[in-house]
């Protein structure tokens, strides 16, 4: 039987207290589409981190709010984001897991109300908007 799984691994100076890796997942949990960190959010992370996950990775997170995949992601594009990602972070480490956060541009698949940012002005398709 292959235990490795639950060994230590170390990636030049950070040691992960198993090899169990949480991907990222886009959650769309910002109610208020401020990008704000939620109480769900504080919950979801801080149980995966219970339950002896020894990497989280943080859903994909918006560096700009006109690059949001929709209008309810996380966000990391202002310094009000910064208190809610700081206590997550506290949240996951105080079960001794490691983390890490997906930064996100969702480009011309924006889905949201007004201008959208991408590197190209042309659609994704019909059903997307022209980005600036």
């Amino acid at each position: 039987m292959n235990t490795k799984l639950f060994e230590p691994i170390t990636f030049r100076n950070v040691t992960l207290k198993n090899r169990i890796v949480m991907s990222p997942m886009c959650m769309y949990s910002c109610y208020n589409q401020d990008g704000l960190v939620t109480p769900f959010h504080i919950t979801h992370y801080e149980s995966r981190a219970a339950g002896q996950a020894g990497l989280i990775i943080l859903e994909a997170s918006a560096v700009q709010p006109e690059g949001r995949i929709s209008a309810e992601d996380l966000g990391i594009w202002s310094d009000e984001h910064i208190e809610g990602l700081k206590q997550v972070n506290q949240r996951i480490h105080a079960h001794g897991a490691k983390s890490g956060i997906q930064l996100a541009h969702a480009g011309r698949k924006a889905d949201l109300e007004g201008e959208i940012f991408a590197p190209s002005a042309i659609p994704f398709n019909e059903d997307f908007k022209n980005a600036k």
